[in-house]
């Protein structure tokens, strides 16, 4: 199973509307070489999630990888993450888990993500942003915004979540949203 993405950041720099300038470019990637992602703009998150240990992961049955073009890999234009079945540290399949954590952080701005998505039941892409620093505490303290989550069992579904202290799944209270992209496993769309 594969996600295919092409990832622009757009900062924002005024009031005006999204349909008028007042954007500046501060970070992107279109992915215009080959091999391992560029680690001038990428890192990765390595292990089993161990949530209660190093403070990620939704007990997924992934083990991410670093610098593994099995992986995660740029070709032909595309970023490519890739789930593999394979007995891995502790999981049955190995996978990667990019971030631009130290690399690419801002206060505001407009996140732009072009991808096509993985199919399949047990699948679930996301691409979401963190606290860098975390000053207010840990999750959900510092808050999260899931910019795209899609959940390989609905397989048309794309969610959008903001997670703060008040708003979270695990009370109930979360904030979000969901449209229906009828193609988003067969085509790329922003």
């Amino acid at each position: 199973m594969n996600i295919i993405i092409k990832l622009t950041v757009l900062l924002f720099v005024s009031t005006i509307s999204l349909a008028q300038s007042g954007y500046k470019l501060v970070w992107f990637d279109e992915f215009d070489y080959s091999g391992l992602p560029d680690v001038s703009k990428w890192s990765y998150d390595v292990g089993d999630g161990c949530p209660n240990v190093c403070g990620w992961g939704n007990n997924e049955l992934e083990y991410y990888t670093e610098e593994r073009l099995e992986n995660a890999r740029v070709e032909d234009g595309h970023l490519i993450i890739t789930a593999i079945k394979e007995n891995m540290g502790s999981k049955a399949y190995s996978s990667a888990r990019l971030v631009t954590r130290e690399k690419g952080d801002w206060t505001y701005g407009r996140i732009e993500v072009k991808a096509m998505l993985p199919s399949g039941v047990g699948t679930w892409p996301a691409i979401w942003m963190l606290s860098t620093d975390w000053s207010y505490g840990g999750w959900p303290e510092s808050g999260e915004i899931d910019i795209m989550e899609h959940v390989g069992y609905e397989s048309n579904k794309i969610y959008g979540t903001v997670h703060t202290k008040a708003y979270h799944h695990s009370i109930g209270t979360q904030k979000g949203g969901e449209i229906i992209i009828e193609d988003c496993e067969e085509d790329f769309h922003v």
